[in-house]
Protein backbone atom coordinates (compact mmCIF):
# COMPACT_ATOMS: atom_id res chain seq x y z
CA UNK A 1 0.00 0.00 0.00
CA UNK A 2 2.43 2.70 -1.15
CA UNK A 3 2.00 6.38 -0.42
CA UNK A 4 0.83 8.43 -3.38
CA UNK A 5 2.69 11.44 -2.06
CA UNK A 6 4.84 12.28 0.91
CA UNK A 7 5.37 15.98 1.23
CA UNK A 8 7.50 17.61 3.91
CA UNK A 9 6.68 21.16 4.86
CA UNK A 10 9.13 23.17 6.96
CA UNK A 11 9.73 20.68 9.74
CA UNK A 12 8.58 17.56 11.55
CA UNK A 13 6.04 19.04 13.94
CA UNK A 14 2.91 17.40 12.55
CA UNK A 15 2.00 14.53 10.27
CA UNK A 16 -1.20 13.75 8.39
CA UNK A 17 -2.04 10.42 6.78
CA UNK A 18 -4.99 10.76 4.41
CA UNK A 19 -6.96 7.86 2.94
CA UNK A 20 -10.32 8.01 1.19
CA UNK A 21 -12.73 7.60 4.10
CA UNK A 22 -10.41 8.42 7.00
CA UNK A 23 -7.64 10.75 8.09
CA UNK A 24 -5.08 10.58 10.90
CA UNK A 25 -3.31 13.56 12.45
CA UNK A 26 -0.41 13.38 14.92
CA UNK A 27 1.23 16.54 16.19
CA UNK A 28 0.64 19.77 18.14
CA UNK A 29 -2.77 20.09 19.78
CA UNK A 30 -3.87 22.77 17.22
CA UNK A 31 -5.77 24.71 19.92
CA UNK A 32 -9.08 24.02 18.21
CA UNK A 33 -11.95 26.35 18.93
CA UNK A 34 -15.58 25.31 19.38
CA UNK A 35 -16.76 23.40 16.32
CA UNK A 36 -18.93 20.54 15.09
CA UNK A 37 -17.21 18.30 12.57
CA UNK A 38 -18.89 16.56 9.67
CA UNK A 39 -17.10 13.33 10.58
CA UNK A 40 -16.48 11.37 13.77
CA UNK A 41 -13.26 12.15 15.64
CA UNK A 42 -11.28 9.87 17.93
CA UNK A 43 -9.04 12.09 20.08
CA UNK A 44 -6.02 10.77 21.99
CA UNK A 45 -4.02 12.84 24.47
CA UNK A 46 -0.44 11.77 23.78
CA UNK A 47 1.27 13.25 26.83
CA UNK A 48 -1.64 14.27 29.07
CA UNK A 49 -5.42 14.02 29.43
CA UNK A 50 -7.61 16.63 27.73
CA UNK A 51 -10.99 18.22 28.42
CA UNK A 52 -14.08 18.17 26.21
CA UNK A 53 -16.82 20.74 26.72
CA UNK A 54 -20.10 19.91 24.92
CA UNK A 55 -22.11 22.92 23.74
CA UNK A 56 -24.98 21.91 26.04
CA UNK A 57 -22.77 22.32 29.11
CA UNK A 58 -20.61 20.24 31.40
CA UNK A 59 -17.07 19.03 30.94
CA UNK A 60 -15.45 15.64 30.40
CA UNK A 61 -11.85 14.79 31.24
CA UNK A 62 -10.38 11.99 29.14
CA UNK A 63 -7.27 10.48 27.62
CA UNK A 64 -9.27 8.97 24.74
CA UNK A 65 -12.63 10.17 23.44
CA UNK A 66 -14.81 9.61 20.39
CA UNK A 67 -16.92 12.61 19.38
CA UNK A 68 -19.83 11.92 17.05
CA UNK A 69 -20.26 14.07 13.92
CA UNK A 70 -22.23 17.31 14.12
CA UNK A 71 -21.77 17.53 17.90
CA UNK A 72 -20.71 21.06 18.78
CA UNK A 73 -17.95 20.96 21.36
CA UNK A 74 -14.63 22.42 22.41
CA UNK A 75 -11.58 20.26 23.04
CA UNK A 76 -8.86 21.70 25.27
CA UNK A 77 -5.55 19.87 25.45
CA UNK A 78 -3.46 19.87 28.61
CA UNK A 79 -0.42 18.44 26.85
CA UNK A 80 1.43 19.61 23.77
CA UNK A 81 0.62 16.75 21.39
CA UNK A 82 -2.58 15.08 20.25
CA UNK A 83 -3.63 12.38 17.81
CA UNK A 84 -6.92 12.78 15.93
CA UNK A 85 -8.44 9.98 13.85
CA UNK A 86 -11.27 11.21 11.62
CA UNK A 87 -13.82 8.61 10.53
CA UNK A 88 -16.63 8.85 8.01
CA UNK A 89 -19.96 8.76 9.89
CA UNK A 90 -21.83 5.49 9.50
CA UNK A 91 -18.77 3.71 8.12
CA UNK A 92 -17.66 0.30 9.33
CA UNK A 93 -14.72 2.01 11.07
CA UNK A 94 -17.04 4.41 12.87
CA UNK A 95 -19.51 1.72 13.96
CA UNK A 96 -16.76 -0.59 15.22
CA UNK A 97 -14.92 2.19 17.02
CA UNK A 98 -18.02 3.09 19.03
CA UNK A 99 -18.04 -0.39 20.57
CA UNK A 100 -14.51 0.10 21.95
CA UNK A 101 -15.50 2.67 24.58
CA UNK A 102 -16.60 1.99 28.15
CA UNK A 103 -18.10 5.34 29.16
CA UNK A 104 -21.09 6.62 27.20
CA UNK A 105 -21.85 10.32 27.60
CA UNK A 106 -24.40 10.46 24.81
CA UNK A 107 -22.64 11.57 21.65
CA UNK A 108 -19.20 11.75 23.30
CA UNK A 109 -17.66 8.43 24.35
CA UNK A 110 -14.62 8.14 26.62
CA UNK A 111 -12.30 5.40 27.85
CA UNK A 112 -11.18 3.24 24.90
CA UNK A 113 -10.76 -0.31 26.20
CA UNK A 114 -7.18 -0.39 24.89
CA UNK A 115 -6.44 3.15 26.00
CA UNK A 116 -3.03 2.52 27.62
CA UNK A 117 -1.71 0.71 24.55
CA UNK A 118 -3.14 3.29 22.13
CA UNK A 119 -1.59 6.19 24.04
CA UNK A 120 1.78 4.46 24.18
CA UNK A 121 1.78 3.74 20.46
CA UNK A 122 0.37 7.17 19.58
CA UNK A 123 3.47 8.73 21.13
CA UNK A 124 5.54 7.00 18.45
CA UNK A 125 3.47 8.18 15.46
CA UNK A 126 5.59 10.54 13.38
CA UNK A 127 6.55 11.31 9.79
CA UNK A 128 9.05 8.43 9.89
CA UNK A 129 6.70 5.78 11.28
CA UNK A 130 6.39 2.78 8.95
CA UNK A 131 3.04 2.68 7.17
CA UNK A 132 2.38 -0.83 8.49
CA UNK A 133 2.63 0.50 12.05
CA UNK A 134 0.29 3.38 11.24
CA UNK A 135 -2.37 1.10 9.76
CA UNK A 136 -1.95 -1.31 12.71
CA UNK A 137 -2.59 1.57 15.11
CA UNK A 138 -5.72 2.58 13.19
CA UNK A 139 -6.96 -1.03 13.18
CA UNK A 140 -6.47 -1.25 16.95
CA UNK A 141 -8.13 2.12 17.52
CA UNK A 142 -11.20 1.20 15.48
CA UNK A 143 -11.38 -2.44 16.57
CA UNK A 144 -11.30 -3.45 12.90
CA UNK A 145 -8.17 -5.64 12.91
CA UNK A 146 -10.11 -8.73 11.87
CA UNK A 147 -12.49 -7.09 9.41
CA UNK A 148 -13.67 -9.10 6.43
CA UNK A 149 -12.71 -8.13 2.89
CA UNK A 150 -15.24 -6.44 0.59
CA UNK A 151 -16.56 -7.50 -2.79
CA UNK A 152 -13.66 -7.09 -5.29
CA UNK A 153 -16.04 -5.33 -7.69
CA UNK A 154 -16.67 -2.67 -5.07
CA UNK A 155 -12.98 -2.38 -4.30
CA UNK A 156 -12.34 -1.82 -8.02
CA UNK A 157 -15.07 0.83 -8.12
CA UNK A 158 -13.56 2.53 -5.08
CA UNK A 159 -10.14 2.66 -6.71
CA UNK A 160 -11.71 4.02 -9.92
CA UNK A 161 -13.47 6.74 -7.91
CA UNK A 162 -10.29 7.76 -6.10
CA UNK A 163 -8.03 7.62 -9.16
CA UNK A 164 -10.36 9.71 -11.33
CA UNK A 165 -9.52 13.37 -11.84
CA UNK A 166 -13.16 14.39 -11.31
CA UNK A 167 -16.18 13.14 -9.33
CA UNK A 168 -17.81 10.18 -11.05
CA UNK A 169 -21.58 9.55 -10.98
CA UNK A 170 -22.62 6.28 -9.38
CA UNK A 171 -24.60 5.40 -12.51
CA UNK A 172 -21.41 5.33 -14.57
CA UNK A 173 -19.60 2.88 -12.31
CA UNK A 174 -22.74 0.78 -11.93
CA UNK A 175 -22.98 0.46 -15.71
CA UNK A 176 -19.30 -0.51 -15.95
CA UNK A 177 -19.98 -3.35 -13.50
CA UNK A 178 -23.21 -4.39 -15.26
CA UNK A 179 -25.33 -3.49 -12.22
CA UNK A 180 -28.35 -1.29 -11.72
CA UNK A 181 -27.55 1.91 -9.87
CA UNK A 182 -29.66 0.91 -6.86
CA UNK A 183 -27.97 -2.50 -6.63
CA UNK A 184 -24.54 -0.90 -6.97
CA UNK A 185 -25.27 1.61 -4.19
CA UNK A 186 -26.42 -1.18 -1.85
CA UNK A 187 -23.32 -3.26 -2.57
CA UNK A 188 -21.14 -0.19 -2.15
CA UNK A 189 -22.54 0.59 1.29
CA UNK A 190 -22.31 -3.06 2.34
CA UNK A 191 -18.73 -3.32 1.09
CA UNK A 192 -17.30 -0.05 2.37
CA UNK A 193 -19.58 0.73 5.30
CA UNK A 194 -20.34 4.20 3.95
CA UNK A 195 -22.34 5.81 1.16
CA UNK A 196 -21.07 6.47 -2.34
CA UNK A 197 -21.77 10.18 -1.93
CA UNK A 198 -19.70 10.38 1.25
CA UNK A 199 -16.74 8.52 -0.20
CA UNK A 200 -16.90 10.67 -3.33
CA UNK A 201 -16.52 13.75 -1.10
CA UNK A 202 -13.54 12.12 0.64
CA UNK A 203 -12.03 11.45 -2.79
CA UNK A 204 -12.44 15.12 -3.72
CA UNK A 205 -10.75 16.13 -0.46
CA UNK A 206 -8.01 13.61 -1.16
CA UNK A 207 -7.25 15.22 -4.54
CA UNK A 208 -7.31 18.72 -3.02
CA UNK A 209 -4.96 17.62 -0.23
CA UNK A 210 -2.52 16.20 -2.78
CA UNK A 211 -2.43 19.60 -4.52
CA UNK A 212 -1.83 21.40 -1.22
CA UNK A 213 0.85 18.85 -0.33
CA UNK A 214 2.56 19.59 -3.63
CA UNK A 215 2.77 23.27 -2.68
CA UNK A 216 -0.11 24.60 -4.77
CA UNK A 217 -2.44 27.30 -3.47
CA UNK A 218 -6.08 26.91 -2.45
CA UNK A 219 -7.31 27.97 -5.88
CA UNK A 220 -5.44 25.12 -7.58
CA UNK A 221 -6.38 22.68 -4.79
CA UNK A 222 -10.08 23.58 -5.12
CA UNK A 223 -9.94 23.05 -8.88
CA UNK A 224 -8.12 19.70 -8.53
CA UNK A 225 -10.70 18.58 -5.98
CA UNK A 226 -13.63 19.73 -8.16
CA UNK A 227 -14.80 22.22 -5.56
CA UNK A 228 -16.67 25.26 -6.85
CA UNK A 229 -14.20 27.74 -5.32
CA UNK A 230 -11.45 28.03 -2.71
CA UNK A 231 -14.05 29.15 -0.16
CA UNK A 232 -16.13 26.05 -0.95
CA UNK A 233 -13.07 23.87 -0.29
CA UNK A 234 -12.24 25.74 2.91
CA UNK A 235 -15.82 25.42 4.18
CA UNK A 236 -15.96 21.70 3.37
CA UNK A 237 -12.55 21.14 4.99
CA UNK A 238 -13.56 23.01 8.15
CA UNK A 239 -16.83 21.09 8.31
CA UNK A 240 -14.99 17.79 8.02
CA UNK A 241 -12.01 18.44 10.30
CA UNK A 242 -12.81 21.42 12.52
CA UNK A 243 -10.18 23.82 11.14
CA UNK A 244 -9.35 25.53 7.88
CA UNK A 245 -6.67 24.29 5.46
CA UNK A 246 -4.57 27.36 6.27
CA UNK A 247 -4.87 26.56 9.98
CA UNK A 248 -3.50 23.08 9.37
CA UNK A 249 -0.77 24.24 7.02
CA UNK A 250 0.47 26.78 9.54
CA UNK A 251 2.02 23.80 11.34
CA UNK A 252 5.33 22.21 10.35
CA UNK A 253 3.64 19.49 8.39
CA UNK A 254 4.30 16.24 6.58
CA UNK A 255 1.44 14.84 4.48
CA UNK A 256 1.06 11.25 3.33
CA UNK A 257 -1.71 10.80 0.73
CA UNK A 258 -2.39 7.07 0.61
CA UNK A 259 -4.03 4.70 -1.81
CA UNK A 260 -7.21 2.86 -0.88
CA UNK A 261 -6.69 -0.78 -0.04
CA UNK A 262 -8.64 -3.70 1.34
CA UNK A 263 -7.14 -3.00 4.75
CA UNK A 264 -8.10 0.68 4.62
CA UNK A 265 -11.61 0.65 3.19
CA UNK A 266 -12.99 -2.22 5.25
Amino acid sequence: MPALSRTRRSGGGATVWLWPGRALYAGPSLRLGPHSGAVGCLAVGVDAPFRVQPALGGELRARTALVAPRVRHRLMASGERMVFLYLDPGSADDRACRTCFSADEGEILTGHWQEESLVSKAARLSQDTALSQVTAWVAQATGRAGASRPDPRIMAATRRLVDADRPLPAALLAAELGLSESRFLRLFRDGTGTSYRRLRLWAQMHRAARALAAGHNLTRAAADGSFASPSHLSTAFHSMFGLTPSGLFSQDLTIHCLEPSLEVIT
